[in-house]
């Protein structure tokens, strides 16, 4: 399968991506593996979805460079201000075992 980017501002952002809400555990794992082995690029997660952690290891696990995977994360919106943004998105980071990611959204 190849899905195509959306270029937009200088991004390349892949138009399809696989959502992880309500995945959890290895469920979770073997589901974002599978996804990147059916051709997914784009992974989309969340801090209230409780399941980056999963999110990462499945993305880790599966043989994919972290350079071709598109990280899509979100902060709650209650994690909306002085300091709580910046703490909500480390966290996120550090779940996910990368150093960054290619899209943070406010949800």
């Amino acid at each position: 399968m190849s899905i195509p980017d959306v270029v937009s501002n200088g991004a390349a952002i892949p138009a399809v991506g696989f959502g992880t809400w309500p995945l959890k555990g290895e469920e979770c794992e073997a589901a974002v593996r599978a996804a990147l082995d059916a051709g997914y690029r784009h992974i989309d997660t969340a801090a209230m979805y409780g399941n980056e952690a999963e999110v990462g290891r499945g993305i880790k696990t599966s043989g994919k460079s972290r350079e071709k995977v598109w990280i899509t994360t979100k902060v709650w919106q209650e994690n909306i201000g002085a300091g709580r943004l910046q703490a909500s998105a480390e966290a996120s980071l550090k779940a996910l075992g990368v150093s960054q990611v290619d899209l943070l959204l406010i949800h």
